[in-house]
């Protein structure tokens, strides 16, 4: 509840923003008609940008790895004598 009330504020808080740059002549109005867009298009950015930042830093964990291989080996172990095609040993 607490990220929705964080959210709404934002977004109270920027719509009172442009609602006020619309009303003063400090930007001309094309340009203020226009700054939702460049919002969407920022936090689209910004988006892509922590995207990639998580994937550069993205962990590998060499000890998971070698548990899922003993795991594979396993199924395979079990899964043989069944019959059931477990694909190249």
């Amino acid at each position: 509840m607490k990220h929705i009330v964080k959210i709404m504020t934002l977004l109270v808080a920027i719509s009172a923003l442009w609602v006020g740059l619309l009303q003063t002549s400090m930007v001309p109005r094309s340009h203020a008609l226009l700054l939702p867009i460049y919002f969407v298009v920022c936090l689209g950015c910004y988006g892509l940008l922590m995207v990639g930042v998580g994937l550069m830093q993205f962990p590998t964990c060499p000890q998971e790895a070698v548990l899922l291989q003993q795991d594979i080996i396993e199924a395979k172990k079990y899964l043989k004598p069944r019959g059931v095609d477990v694909g190249f040993d």
